[in-house]
């Protein structure tokens, strides 16, 4: 064979080599030589090869029997050789470590633990190094104190007490023993009586009665309160008859809520179709068939380093969405993707940018590739799965953000990284103040969450990037609650782009199960206690928690410190290095709760979160799919739940609605309201303490402040021509014109809602809502759609007619006096 004579030509050319100690073999080696079996160790077979060699090396003159040995051991080498080599693991031959990996994918997700912040420390460090970092306020350590000072007034100090709650459990538990069985037997018999409050003791029971109550129609109503409404009825009218009363009146008539059709926002004026034709890039009809093909990322013809990337994170399969994407990508087209929460989305344009910059020039280093993000956060993420996905690549990222050292990102953009992951306004910073960094070279531009980018809030940046990179470049839009308006999709600057939908619009994943706590008219005051009820007893583990305002976010921090348990807070009051500081505690295990602003509903990635919790339905039904998308991420388990009052009725009619289409585990969570009222009335109890350590914490905070000022003060001494000598940063608007796009994208997202509930005590009109969707409608420039009447040619004609005659009889004396005077001039001329 080829191998042995190969490998006998290396032998030959090795015995030259060695000729010093051949003298000292003895004969009995022979005898080791021979009775060598499959596999050995790489020191044995070393030892074995110069044995081996040595032997030929003196044997070469002497008798034919000698070379019978010789033949033998060459016999029995071939057993221990393969076609490239010695059969060992480090045989110095073709290297399959690769292809073992892919077949062994389990080893790989056992160690794969999440995506880190690790890209963002060292901006973190610098800046505390150079003063930039503030120190968080510990809510738990001022909690601590004030124990301690109750303690110490009362004569017992916190040891002592806690000895006294275990003797009392002890007690409580040595009086129990003996009446187990009789409670048991009384509860049976109440529960089987009394239908209410079974699902509070067993949460397995009432999941089980709620599917069979959805299958049988009780969600199936109009509206998306009619959920479980019976046998919230039951409990109510034999508890609170007030309640029950106040119920009746709200339900027994249509909410105008109700009465609008929602079809008219789902469907899609022929407008709007003419207009999308003619804007995306005409389907092909052999996509389908391509997809099913594309079963496995080495179809995809992508280089080793990204399959090896790949492999590295645990990617086995591409997602729907990936294997749709990534073959259109590397064509150079740009893009309109869009696909449910947690299905990769990140990885489809990382992966095709990737391959893209594997062949470029590398003579000059050149930035090519911008990834746009709306949360800091979301960009810290994005650039630590760009590092692992090219971690076989010399591809250079730079994470530009907001909340980092400036010092670090400028330097690190001096050298030109192949692609930068940014925030839009520290990215126009760079762009406009940092002499180093220029955007002529722009290849490739990505919109991650590209609806959050288009609206107004984000206008005139997004306007103000797109205006300065290349013209000539790809472009790609990505979100799971993509927008399809023409409208707004033109202001990305796309040409032709391929509309890619994996999913169906607002979709949650399949394996999330979604609950509903309706709070009946007049218990919307009681939200704290139904929160603090489920998170002390049904849900108490890797919880993610959503507040509207950053100030009940806190405030819940508070009372859940005050309540005994671990959280940490999550929101836009915090500077960077605290909310980096929030997430890796929740990541790793060391806080249970994590309560977040809409701030962590987007693009986050947690591994582990296993309920999230709205304490009060979002703004949008967009914002909702956002946030119960932070579980059932990667094919996983989850739960939603969410708190829903009389304001909250449209957002949840709205995902109920989608729920039901797409198949979802939709069902009606009911918590006794004896059990929400009593922690109610512990919250109530605690109202003070919690105002005197808000305050407390108020001061804190102003002597940090305090501090930061002195210290400032003492810099701008010490380096005043240092700090003189720095150019002024610039910005490409002015003051007003930043409160003006602050107070745009507030509007798009609260409406005019927050200063007619301020006018109408808290509460929110039919009227007022008629008035404010149908502004929402003018701002996204939708057309008017006709009415029966007017389709028949009546309601417009008299309409106009009345116009008409309003303006004809307003502006009738005025047109005398004007056509008097213009003819009075007219004549004088012809005269």
């Amino acid at each position: 064979m080829a191998p042995s004579q190969k490998r006998k030509a290396i032998d030959d050319d090795f015995i030259l080599t060695i000729s010093d100690n051949e003298e000292d073999i003895p004969l009995e080696e022979e005898q080791e030589v021979v009775p060598r079996k499959k596999a050995k160790t790489a020191t044995q077979q070393s030892n074995k090869q110069k044995k081996k060699n040595n032997k030929k090396s003196k044997k070469q003159q002497q008798t034919e029997d000698d070379d019978d040995d010789e033949a033998k051991t060459k016999e029995d080498d071939a057993a221990d050789l393969g076609i490239w080599g010695d059969n060992d693991e480090d045989d110095g031959a073709m290297d399959t470590e690769f292809q073992f990996v892919v077949d062994g994918q389990n080893e790989v997700d056992a160690e794969f633990d999440g995506w880190g912040f690790e890209g963002a420390h060292k901006g973190v460090v610098k800046g505390a190094n150079a003063g930039g970092d503030k120190k968080a306020v510990d809510i738990d350590e001022i909690i601590r104190r004030r124990r301690e000072r109750k303690a110490a007034k009362e004569g017992k100090t916190t040891a002592a007490k806690e000895e006294e709650d275990k003797m009392e459990v002890d007690e409580e538990e040595d009086d129990m023993e003996g009446i187990d069985v009789d409670l048991d037997d009384d509860e049976d018999g109440v529960l089987a009586d009394d239908a209410f409050g079974m699902g509070v003791g067993s949460d397995v029971e009432e999941e089980e009665e709620e599917k069979k109550d959805a299958k049988m129609g009780g969600i199936d109503g109009e509206d998306e309160d009619s959920e479980g409404e019976d046998g919230e009825k039951k409990g109510e009218d034999e508890d609170e008859g007030d309640a029950s009363d106040d119920d009746s009146v709200a339900t027994a008539v249509e909410h105008p809520d109700d009465v609008q059709s929602s079809d008219d926002e789902e469907g899609i004026d022929e407008e709007e179709e003419a207009k999308m034709k003619e804007f995306f890039a005409p389907e092909e009809e052999s996509q389908p068939k391509k997809k099913g093909e594309m079963s496995s990322f080495q179809e995809m013809s992508l280089s080793r380093p990204i399959l090896r990337g790949l492999t590295s994170v645990g990617f086995t399969k591409p997602t729907p969405i990936q294997a749709k994407t990534i073959p259109i990508s590397l064509m150079g087209k740009d893009v309109v993707g869009g696909a449910v929460t947690g299905s990769g989305k990140t990885a489809a344009f990382v992966v095709p940018i990737l391959e893209r910059l594997l062949y470029r020039p590398k003579k000059v280093p050149t930035t090519r590739v911008v990834i746009l993000t709306p949360t800091r956060e979301l960009a810290i993420q994005c650039h630590a799965v760009a590092v692992k996905l090219a971690s076989h690549t010399d591809i250079k990222f730079c994470l530009a953000v907001g909340g980092l050292s400036l010092k670090v990102q400028e330097a690190e953009l001096r050298l030109r990284p192949d692609v930068v992951i940014a925030t839009p306004g520290r990215f126009i910073d760079h762009m406009r103040n940092s002499a180093s960094f220029a955007v002529d070279t722009i290849e490739i531009l990505v919109l991650d969450e590209a609806d959050r980018m288009l609206e107004d809030g984000f206008a005139d940046e997004l306007n103000e990037i797109l205006t300065t990179l290349p013209k000539s470049r790809q472009t790609m839009l990505f979100s799971a609650t993509m927008t399809s308006s023409v409208d707004r999709l033109i202001r990305a600057g796309l040409n032709k782009p391929v509309r890619i939908m994996a999913d169906s619009q607002k979709k949650t994943a399949g394996t999330l199960v979604q609950e509903f706590v309706r709070l009946r008219p007049g218990r919307e005051s009681k939200r704290e206690g139904y929160l603090l009820h489920i998170c002390k007893t049904i849900y108490t583990e890797r919880v993610i928690i959503f507040f509207r305002q950053k100030k009940i976010a806190h405030k819940m921090r508070i009372i859940f410190g005050l309540f005994g348990l671990s959280c940490a807070e999550l929101h836009g009051s915090m500077n960077q290095a605290q909310r980096i500081q929030s997430v890796e505690d929740f990541r790793d295990g060391k806080v249970n709760f994590l309560l977040a602003t809409d701030l962590a509903s987007r693009g986050l990635d947690i591994k582990g979160v296993d309920t999230v919790i709205n304490y009060e339905a979002p703004q949008t039904p967009e914002i909702y799919v956002h946030r119960v998308g932070r579980t059932a991420r990667a094919g996983r388990s989850g739960t939603a739940i969410t708190l829903a009052a009389e304001p909250d009725r449209k957002v949840v009619k709205a995902a109920v609605k989608a729920g039901k289409s797409q198949g979802a585990k939709i069902s009606s969570r009911i918590i006794d309201h004896a059990d929400a009222d009593k922690w109610q009335a512990e919250i109530d109890e605690l109202e003070d303490e919690i105002e005197e350590i808000m305050q407390e914490e108020k001061e804190e905070k102003q002597l940090q402040n305090m501090e930061m000022q002195v210290k400032k003060g003492e810099n701008m001494i010490k380096y005043e021509d240092e700090i003189s000598s720095r150019p002024k940063r610039t910005w490409f608007e002015t003051q007003e014109d930043k409160k003006k796009a602050k107070a745009a994208g507030r509007a798009e997202l609260n409406g005019v809602r927050d200063k007619l509930k301020s006018k109408n005590e808290g509460k929110l009109s039919n009227k007022d809502r008629k008035k404010l969707d149908t502004m929402q409608e003018r701002k996204q420039e939708r057309t008017y759609k006709k009415g029966s009447a007017e389709r028949a040619g009546k309601g417009a004609v008299l309409n106009l007619k009345k116009v008409v005659k309003k303006v004809g009889r307003s502006a009738g004396p005025k047109k005398k006096g004007g056509n008097a005077g213009k003819g009075g001039k007219g004549k004088g001329r012809r005269k």
